[in-house]
């Protein structure tokens, strides 16, 4: 059991509401658009030394089966071991502000700018832009799965019903699901 004396002694060494909350700030801010869990790690176990290896990979364990974004519950699992509840709500606010503020200013702009041209024109860059990302990460976590022919011929058939056919994702699910299921069943030799 911990005495109050520890438990003093454990709030004493723990970081103040505004430093989790400016590292946590940091996090958002330089981390906007992925890599999220790979700087809180930076922080949390390596800048900072908040947490050790083995407390983080408990914490992002519990994160992913929590709902929401694995980030944002790591920060709420970090802040609340650092701080308490408090703690849980500065960093959680540190690693969302400077996202959300990017993302209304984004949206303000846009609302003020809509029929200009140009508006459209960088909107359309930024889609392509997700797109090939989207692409590249694709090909990358594919792996040996494009040198299948029976994986390309799925893939194809997926973006052929899902881009050209316009079926909804649900629909595309219930019909390339089963034939994948089957294609990929296990052998009979194995």
């Amino acid at each position: 059991m911990i005495s109050a004396q520890d438990s003093v002694a454990t709030q004493a060494q723990a970081p103040s509401l505004l430093k989790i909350f400016i590292n946590f700030l940091q996090i958002g801010a330089i981390s906007f658009g992925g890599g999220i869990i790979a700087y809180e790690r930076i922080l949390l176990v390596d800048r900072t030394k908040w947490l050790n290896p083995d407390e983080f990979m408990a914490f992002l364990a519990i994160s992913q089966t929590m709902p929401g974004l694995n980030s944002v519950n790591l920060a709420v699992l970090a802040g609340d071991h650092l701080r308490g509840v408090s703690g849980a709500i500065s960093a959680t606010l540190g690693l969302i502000l400077p996202g959300s503020v990017f993302v209304m200013a984004l949206g303000i702009l846009y609302a003020s700018n809509a029929d200009h041209p140009l508006a459209n024109i960088i909107l359309m860059g930024i889609a392509a832009g997700a797109c090939g990302l989207l692409t590249a990460i694709t090909y990358r976590i594919g792996g040996d799965h494009w040198k299948k022919i029976k994986s390309v011929a799925i893939i194809a058939a997926t973006f052929a019903l899902m881009s050209v056919a316009k079926l909804s994702l649900p629909l595309v699910l219930l019909i390339m699901a089963p034939i994948a299921i089957y294609l990929y069943r296990p052998s009979k030799s194995s």
